[in-house]
């Protein structure tokens, strides 16, 4: 859990989940230049791509390799177990 925790505390991360979220299944290049237009997030490939190894490290991102692109797809259940540890008292 802690994983989870780290990987969503960068705002570039949560950027790159956005993105994810937005469109599912983009290589490296497509996440970079989304970055650059819709965030102002103008990081270099190898940054967003150490972002991604936290992401993936964290199981919220995946890696499919067809041919000689890379395609990252968005896993979205471990931020399930947030709420859980923190359940809402109504109070």
């Amino acid at each position: 859990m802690g994983d989870v925790y780290r990987a969503i505390a960068d705002p570039t991360r949560r950027a790159i989940l956005d993105e994810l979220v937005e469109r599912d299944g983009q290589t490296l290049f497509e996440l970079c230049t989304r970055l650059v237009t819709k965030h102002d997030v103008a990081s270099s490939r190898q940054a967003v791509s150490q972002h991604l190894d936290v992401l993936v490290d964290a199981g919220l991102v995946s890696r499919r390799r067809e041919g000689r692109y890379t395609f990252h797809h968005v896993h979205t259940a471990p931020l399930g177990e947030i709420p859980a540890r923190w359940p809402t008292t109504g109070g």
